[in-house]
């Protein structure tokens, strides 16, 4: 199903989380993967000196220099080329969501796997900003294939992926999420849980809504999901279905630790506007930033379809 992964590095810590599910996935699935780092900004126009992403610093591009970012690469992850059955490095200079896209287009990747930040400082500070790294958020908009973020330690993964939840908000872009976590589970013999929050904010914004609408909105939720996704289930019958009610990422992220999830995928925003257009969606941002396990988000079903 994996045949090409590209780990998406800055080459520093914070993306050292990622880079564990990267060749964890990479062996599982006998994947090649494709390690690309983006040195940095050119300083002006064409100049040949960029500020290095890594160090803040001004670095003259050229073969040598080159060599030495990726000699580096290969010292900091050894320990896990060495079970590598095939990786390809590479690392070009310019503007990091736009030079993973291009990559990712070129060699026809299946999956991309990256941090939620790119800079150590945004993990902490994410916690009061209650935001996710414009980068992450560039390439899960533009992305052809689905794009595995990972924010923490994954602590739940045994040998990717068991347990597989499936966020839906019904939108066209959660079929596309649909169709990437079934067949997935369908290969590899996970269990999935069609998983819907139905949104209660309303609540919290002083309007009231009666027992008998929960209920009925609930029957509706669940017409819905047997109406749209069973079919495409066929004979697997290895999944559940639930529906609660509350805030969506909440429950989504209490409901994933209760089935012990070691995958989240969702599409990757939730208003039915064009794909390419859109931001990051709320929920998945919320989602992403406090999952203890990796995120799939789903735009495009390029990838996804049998």
């Amino acid at each position: 199903m994996f045949e090409k992964i590209m780990f998406a590095t800055t080459g520093t810590p914070i993306c050292d989380n990622a880079a564990h599910v990267a060749f964890d996935i990479a062996k599982k699935y006998n994947s090649k993967l494709f390690m690309f780092h983006v040195l940095g900004l050119p300083s002006r126009g064409f100049s040949q000196v960029v500020t290095d992403i890594r160090s803040g610093q001004p670095e003259q591009i050229d073969a040598d220099y080159v060599s030495w970012v990726k000699e580096e690469l290969k010292n900091t992850y050894d320990k896990y080329l060495k079970d590598c059955r095939e990786c390809e490095i590479d690392s070009v200079a310019g503007v990091p969501s736009t030079e993973i896209l291009r990559k990712a287009r070129q060699k026809d990747i299946d999956l991309i796997v990256m941090g939620a930040h790119s800079r150590q400082e945004e993990t902490g500070a994410a916690r009061y900003r209650g935001a996710v790294g414009t980068n992450m958020q560039h390439v899960a908009r533009g992305a052809r294939c689905p794009v595995l973020i990972v924010s923490r330690p994954c602590t739940t993964c045994l040998w990717y992926f068991s347990n597989i939840v499936f966020g839906t908000d019904f939108s066209k872009a959660s079929f596309s999420a649909f169709l990437f976590a079934s067949k997935l589970a369908k290969e590899i013999g996970s269990k999935l849980y069609i998983f819907h929050a139905l949104d209660m904010s309303a609540v919290h914004a002083g309007k009231v809504i009666s027992q008998e609408d929960i209920e009925a909105r609930i029957l509706e939720a669940r017409k819905k999901i047997d109406k749209t996704y069973l079919p495409h289930l066929r004979d697997y019958d290895n999944f559940d279905i639930d529906i609660w009610e509350g805030i969506p990422y909440v429950e989504i992220l209490k409901y994933s630790r209760a089935k012990n999830a070691d995958l989240i995928v969702m599409a990757h925003h939730t208003k039915e506007i064009d794909p390419d257009q859109a931001i990051l969606g709320g929920t998945v941002e919320q989602v992403v930033l406090r999952a203890s396990c990796p995120v799939a988000s789903v735009n495009h079903p390029d990838k996804v379809r049998d």
